[in-house]
């Protein structure tokens, strides 16, 4: 059942407790992990409700939820416009409206995304100084940290060559992409230490390649975390953590998000 506005402020408030205490006991600052509201298969009033309570950024697994929720500019209490995130796989016939809607894909795993993804950018109207043509895209490579078969993104084992590839090819290569970090899924054990591994293994990787510079000079971000490990994600360095259900309730997956009745 989708919570109430009153019911999701107070949730938040829970929420905002443990990651501020995560914060302080990893001896980092509020600011510097960035909450995304999961908000696939939540029609678009619990959207509102979140910005209503000061969300600047949303998460969406599916291409066509993003497009009905996020086409259209939302602004954020603050002022700045609401950012759209891209999180699940994103299949090669999506890319291109993938990237129209999405500020960032964090889904990111190979080579032939990455061209078609420039090819659309390209194209697109500029959304800054820096992109006077074209769009510039935030991009997130998904590294299956965990060994799972049922997550996608890179192989483990193949992750940093897979980035070093794209380090030799340099930072005009994608002029209009901007790769800012790695996403992963913690282990689905229940426990959250298990991740612990995994999230330090991303955090190790992504180092690296922010110390490389050229095309990483902005690969400063890790989109690892969620409500069950969200802790041990900031201990090891999340900068992006993704919260559904617990900010707007039980998603009901019966109901399709665009079914007016």
């Amino acid at each position: 059942m989708e919570f109430t506005l009153d019911e999701m402020r107070e949730h938040l408030a829970a929420l905002e407790a443990r990651i501020s205490e995560a914060c302080k006991i990893a001896d980092r600052s509020r600011e510097s992990v960035k909450l995304v509201w999961v908000s696939k298969f939540h029609p678009a009033e619990a959207v509102e409700n979140a910005i209503a309570l000061g969300a600047t950024d949303f998460g969406e697994n599916r291409v066509q939820e993003a497009e009905l929720k996020f086409s259209e500019p939302r602004m954020a209490k603050d002022g700045s416009r609401v950012r759209c995130h891209v999180i699940g796989p994103v299949q090669s016939n999506k890319l291109k409206k993938a990237a129209i809607v999405a500020d960032c894909i964090h889904s990111i795993a190979s080579v032939e995304a990455l061209e078609k993804l420039e090819k659309v950018c390209a194209a697109l109207p500029g959304n800054g100084a820096a992109a006077s043509q074209g769009k510039i895209l935030d991009i997130l490579f998904q590294v299956n940290a965990g060994e799972e078969e049922t997550k996608s993104g890179l192989d483990v084992h193949e992750a940093e060559a897979f980035l070093e590839s794209l380090a030799v090819r340099g930072e005009t290569a994608f002029p209009h992409l901007r790769f800012r970090g790695l996403m992963t899924i913690g282990k689905n054990t229940g426990v959250a230490e298990d991740s612990r591994e995994c999230f330090a293994f991303l955090r190790n990787l992504q180092q690296k390649f922010l110390a490389k510079g050229g095309a990483f000079a902005h690969f400063d971000q890790l989109s690892m975390g969620m409500t069950g490990d969200l802790e041990v994600a900031i201990e090891e360095g999340s900068t992006m953590i993704r919260v559904g259900t617990a900010l707007f309730g039980e998603r009901d997956y019966s109901k399709p998000v665009n079914d007016p009745a």
